[in-house]
């Protein structure tokens, strides 16, 4: 299997957070990519309006993505938002080259570090695994990513590679939680995990909000035994990785922690 991860900085401008997308995805299908994935909150950077923006712009932007699917012949994997009456769902969606659309809604709202996405997301409910070229791969975002259970529910239910895609809070020691987050993501769940998320705006420049999480970068790949892959510094990159999931069924028979779990986790 053969993606891009886009590690990218978006704002509050979605007509220039497009032509990014649409770059990365031109460069990923030129390298050969079956799919390429985009940080969380890639259609609009977290900020004041989020509903408004989510409520005028979705049906453009998912038009935009669905002609992009097609003409690269690549599936685009990226985070946007949706609005409710009174709220936003942020959703990992994906857009197949044939024209089909799925996606996954958060369920692990991030009411952490002084920041409260419940009082202006709505949560969702139910864990999404997707088959992209042949293989299924499990969905997540940001906040998930500190919660085994649902890895390890992706995993029984087939997936071999969960994504995580996200918009992690800058501070004090988040850039390691993240990396050994997701290291031990794939430990517990016998699964490769590739972690994407917006890049560093202390590093790019980018003008993103004050307020919400914006990013720190270091995009990584872990294979299921907490080997990192390949890892990405903070600014904006486009790495292309090609993985053999056969790993995964190796990591199970060589540490069956699902099969050996007791009390049903």
């Amino acid at each position: 299997m053969k993606f891009g991860l886009a590690q990218i900085n978006s704002t509050t401008d979605v007509a220039g957070n497009l032509e990014k997308v649409r770059d990365y995805t031109r460069r990923a299908a030129e390298a050969g990519a079956a799919f390429v994935v985009f940080p969380e909150a890639t259609m609009s950077a977290f900020g004041p309006g989020l509903r408004d923006v989510a409520g005028e712009r979705t049906d453009s932007w998912r038009a935009a993505m669905t002609e992009l699917a097609a003409e690269t012949s690549v599936t685009v994997i990226v985070g946007e938002f949706a609005a409710t009456d009174e709220k936003v769902i942020n959703l990992l969606a994906v857009y197949s080259p044939s024209g089909e659309r799925s996606d996954y809604a958060k369920i692990h709202l991030y009411d952490a570090f002084g920041f409260k996405e419940s009082d202006t997301v709505e949560a969702g409910e139910e864990p999404v695994v997707i088959t992209v070229d042949g293989n299924d791969v499990g969905l997540a975002l940001c906040y998930d990513i500190r919660f085994p259970k649902l890895f390890a529910e992706l995993s029984r239910r087939g997936a071999k590679l969960a994504l995580v895609s996200a918009s992690w809070g800058a501070g004090p020691g988040k850039v390691e939680q993240w990396e050994t987050l997701a290291r031990a993501r794939a430990l517990d769940s016998n699964m490769f995990i590739a972690a994407v998320g917006q890049a560093d705006p202390e590093v790019t420049g980018v003008a993103v909000p004050k307020k919400g999480p914006t990013g720190v970068g270091h995009s990584l790949v872990s294979d299921p035994f907490g080997h990192v892959l390949t890892s990405l510094e903070g600014g904006e990159a486009l790495e292309i990785v090609e993985l053999d999931l056969a790993g995964a069924d190796k990591a199970a028979e060589a540490i069956p922690v699902l099969t050996n779990a007791k009390l049903g986790y």
